[in-house]
């Protein structure tokens, strides 16, 4: 190395080593596990997902109003992406959804489906920022400025590296504004698509009715979910502690490095649940629910896959979902000049 170089930044595997013991204990302790609390998280959790559903269906109702679709299919789109997203990172997921769902609703587009996915970011950062607000005034959640600090590499690796960081998401804003330049009458039809997937934040008592209200409601059955889940785990169940779970997972869902957050959540929980619980008992939940949640919507998902798309595995109906983008962008194209 030349004199006066500085070292590459490494990229921080902390918390991997604690991940793999959290998993030991979750195993090691499952025997003692409640099982009646465990099946009714579960329950209520599949169920939470199931009114999201609702209110994405309700969302693409909007955009394609004149369209015929079936709920069943919208619903079996979310819960097999939801499970894909647990068990893959960097949410691929969503790709899975899209896909599905553009198959599922006759004349839609790419750009529309993909944008009809944000209409939910709406209702959540609505309800992320009070929980935040109350979990960081509680004493246990760490603040931003300690998040390097609490052993989760992707976390750490963010906010110990900050200029990476913002190199990255200025390099990304940067090639946008090219692609836009370089295709702007192919953008413009692009971001009429994307206006049409977002239609139904144009009316807001629609909007509140069907979408948000919706969401609350499916909301208040994850509180519910993750209460069972903490009683199963003999964490203790709370209204204090269901919403620093929340809190937690409100973080967690910002770094999509690993499935589900999994390395956030892990450090955020053995640092909140500290003065609560035993190490051990923690550790076991923090990965534990987890655990158990992604097999449950793997499971629920791949049946959906079977039964109402026909598909006998997620890499078959990611095959699919190529080989159908690129038809459409063959098509969107149109012939070649004559030779």
């Amino acid at each position: 190395m030349a004199a006066g170089a500085l070292p590459p930044t490494p990229i921080p595997l902390a918390g991997l080593a604690e991940i793999a013991d959290a998993v030991g204990s979750f195993f090691s302790s499952f025997a003692h596990v409640r099982l009646v609390p465990l099946l009714i998280g579960l329950v209520c959790f599949v169920l939470y997902l199931t009114i999201r559903s609702r209110a994405y269906f309700h969302t693409l109702r909007a955009a394609y109003p004149t369209e015929r679709f079936r709920w069943s299919r919208i619903w079996g789109a979310y819960i097999a992406a939801y499970g894909f997203n647990n068990v893959i990172p960097a949410r691929g997921g969503d790709v899975i959804k899209v896909f599905l769902v553009k198959t599922s609703v006759p004349r839609s587009t790419y750009p529309a489906i993909t944008a009809s996915m944000f209409v939910e970011a709406v209702f959540d950062l609505s309800i992320a920022i009070p929980i935040l607000i109350f979990a960081f005034t509680q004493g246990v959640f760490p603040k931003p400025p300690d998040f390097a600090d609490l052993g989760a590499f992707d976390l750490s690796f963010v906010f110990a590296n900050p200029h990476v960081t913002l190199f990255v998401l200025t390099v990304v804003a940067i090639a946008l504004l090219v692609a836009f330049a370089l295709l702007s009458e192919r953008a413009r039809r692009f971001w009429a698509r994307v206006r049409q997937g977002l239609v139904i934040l144009t009316d807001r008592r629609r909007f509140f009715r069907e979408v948000w209200l919706v969401l609350f409601a499916g909301y208040l059955v994850r509180l519910a979910a993750f209460w069972a889940l903490l009683e199963a785990f003999h964490v203790g169940g709370s209204v204090r502690n269901v919403l620093l779970v929340h809190g937690i997972n409100a973080v967690a869902s910002l770094m999509p490095f690993t499935p589900g957050g999994a390395g956030v959540q892990q450090a955020f929980m053995v640092k909140v649940f500290a003065a609560s619980a035993t190490g051990a008992t923690v550790a076991a939940y923090s990965v534990g629910q987890q655990i158990v949640i992604a097999v449950a919507c793997l499971a629920v998902g791949f049946v959906a896959l079977v039964k109402i798309f026909g598909f006998r595995s997620f890499k078959e109906v990611i095959a699919a979902g190529k080989e159908h983008r690129s038809a459409e962008t063959s098509a969107e194209a149109g012939p070649g000049p004559a030779a």
